[in-house]
């Protein structure tokens, strides 16, 4: 099983980007998927999660309203499109699988996934 994170690269602020999560080897539509970001210095923070089902989604609030996640069943990948972006959102962005579904309270805990593949580096500057 493997994940690979690819799509970031440099971008304005304001300007969009869609980051996407290849689930290689992975039964589809069994594993929750978060997206989690770091920058140096920093510990890795939860950005937005989506349940097996698609019922379920979660983001940070700093986030809400830019963000978006989403799956592709026949394509068995995870994407986040992200718009409006800011500085602030310059970050190595992962992607992580998890079989356990979680809950609004333990999406963003990073020790709660199993799965993490390599990061891709979205850098938002002018």
């Amino acid at each position: 099983v493997q994940l690979q994170a690819y799509g970031g690269g440099l971008v304005q602020p304001g300007g969009s980007v869609r980051l996407g999560c290849p689930l290689c080897g992975f039964p589809r539509g069994n594993y929750t998927i978060g997206w989690f970001r770091q920058t140096p210095g920093n510990e890795r923070e939860g950005v937005s999660y989506i349940s097996r089902s698609t019922s379920d989604t979660y983001y940070t609030d700093f986030v809400k309203g830019r963000f978006t996640i989403s799956r592709d069943y026949a394509k068995n990948t995870v994407y986040l499109q992200m718009n409006s972006l800011k500085p602030e959102d310059t970050a190595v962005y992962y992607c992580a699988a998890d079989r356990v579904p979680k809950s609004g309270s333990t999406w963003d805990v990073s020790d709660a996934y199993d799965y993490w593949g390599q990061g891709t580096l979205v850098t938002v500057s002018s």
